[in-house]
């Protein structure tokens, strides 16, 4: 095929641990490794040639996907047709686009690169300048300043993908380090060549319906409220309950008391379910 290149990643915030679960609920095939304090991922397959969506569609849609059951920041990269841009997706907040044309121009939502720095913590002045001059002509990653040699200083070299690379460049201040050979503009096969060859890569095969729901409960243990759900802290609470709800059941049915036999036999089922789920989950 001629042409430019088409391709993407998604670039999650998060341990690969963490990343896992959440991207096995695509029920796609990745390829998953290390990229800093991030986790890299590689689709196997070409779903923008036979599914009637864009490579931009495509990843900002498996970005929403990961962000929300991961609830980390999911930065979806996509180049085709000389084009290319990011959507940045943060759990239930609204996720926010920058597309670059062939010639490098800039469109799409105008506070993109402000809430990009705001949501990965980068500093509010000299990085987001930076981002800024990414969306402005003229101030493309071989520019050496915003005026450097006028409003044509990108040159006919300058597209979409070169825009892609500055800014991933720019994210090592944010944690990231690619692998090598896993860079924005790269043709999809020689992205997925690269992936194979980087530290740690894992692959992740489509999930049947029993994966994805392992998936999901991995995903909620992962959560905020994991340690609740499972683990040390979960079975001391499952054995509270049950401690507190046996005698409250026998004391209410002594007194006749419907309501706190209702409470009591609340507490002994929560706390049984608890330490049941904890020890299943263990044997799986």
């Amino acid at each position: 095929m001629s042409g430019p290149p088409t391709g993407g990643m998604l670039l999650c915030r998060a341990e690969p641990l963490a990343a896992r679960s959440p991207a096995h609920l695509l029920r796609v095939r990745l390829l998953l490794a290390p990229a800093g304090a991030w986790t890299v991922l590689v689709p196997e397959d070409k779903p923008w040639l036979t599914g009637g969506e864009g490579a931009a569609e495509v990843f900002s849609g498996w970005g929403s996907a990961i962000a929300v059951a991961a609830d980390r920041p999911v930065l979806g990269l996509w180049w085709e047709g000389g084009r290319a841009g990011f959507s940045l997706a943060g759990g239930f907040r609204r996720t926010v686009s920058q597309e670059w044309d062939a010639a490098g121009r800039a469109c799409g939502d105008p506070d993109a690169m402000r809430t990009l720095a705001a949501r990965l913590g980068l500093d509010p002045v000299l990085d987001l300048e930076e981002l800024e001059r990414l969306t402005r002509p003229g101030s493309g990653p071989d520019a050496d300043g915003p005026d450097a040699d006028g409003p044509d200083a990108d040159g006919p070299d300058t597209d979409g993908p070169d825009r892609l690379r500055a800014l991933t460049a720019l994210l090592i201040r944010a944690g990231l380090a690619l692998p090598p050979g896993l860079t924005p503009g790269e043709p999809a096969d020689r992205l997925r060549g690269a992936a194979r060859m980087a530290p740690g890569v894992e692959e992740l095969e489509r999930s049947g319906r029993s994966d994805a729901m392992r998936a999901r409960l991995d995903a909620a243990e992962a959560g905020p409220l994991g340690p609740w759900v499972r683990g040390p802290r979960a079975r001391r609470l499952g054995a509270a309950q049950v401690a507190a709800g046996a005698p409250l059941l026998v004391w209410a049915a002594r007194r006749r008391s419907p309501a706190w036999a209702a409470a009591g036999a609340f507490l002994l089922a929560q706390g049984a379910l608890s330490l049941a789920y904890d020890r299943a989950r263990a044997r799986s």
